[in-house]
């Protein structure tokens, strides 16, 4: 079954890498870690994607990092800003390190036992540079204090 799992990953890794090559886009191979690595531009801020399959829960995951960090004094109000832009989502989400006031969107599609193919990965490509770059800069504006957290409540 472990053999099972591991070609399974193996080609889930080799779809996300086709799926990039369709789009044309420049990334990064970690083959080990069955990883890949690319940026997007937005209409704001410039956003960092990571595509990992985990071979032995049997998942893609895309995450993308915020490229900046929340200060101490206005962290509560983003952990609200957070849940509420969260909220809505029909697929992936914020997370919220309120500790170190990072925050990072992540999506997730099974694949045990299943064929992924690119549409799928296509799919999570979208959904994250769409809801990153949706909320990224309102985020960054309640951090800085020039959107106050009930404006950013009202945007939607």
């Amino acid at each position: 079954m472990a053999e099972d799992k591991k070609t399974l990953a193996k080609k889930v890794y080799q779809t996300v890498c086709s799926a990039l090559e369709e789009r044309n886009w420049t990334y990064k191979k970690d083959e080990e870690k069955l990883a890949v690595f690319f940026g997007v531009t937005g209409e704001d801020l410039p956003m960092d994607i990571v595509m990992s399959v985990d071979e032995d829960r049997q998942l893609l995951r895309i995450f993308s990092p915020m490229p900046y960090n929340i200060p101490e004094d206005k962290r509560i109000d983003l952990a609200v800003a957070v849940c509420h832009a969260t909220f809505g989502m029909a697929d992936g989400g914020f997370d919220y390190d309120i500790a170190k006031g990072s925050i990072h969107f992540r999506a997730a599609a099974a694949f045990h036992g299943s064929d992924i193919g690119t549409g799928l990965v296509q799919y999570l490509i979208s959904l994250t540079c769409a809801m990153v770059d949706k909320y990224n800069d309102q985020l960054l504006m309640v951090s800085k204090g020039t959107l106050s957290l009930q404006d950013f409540l009202n945007l939607e």
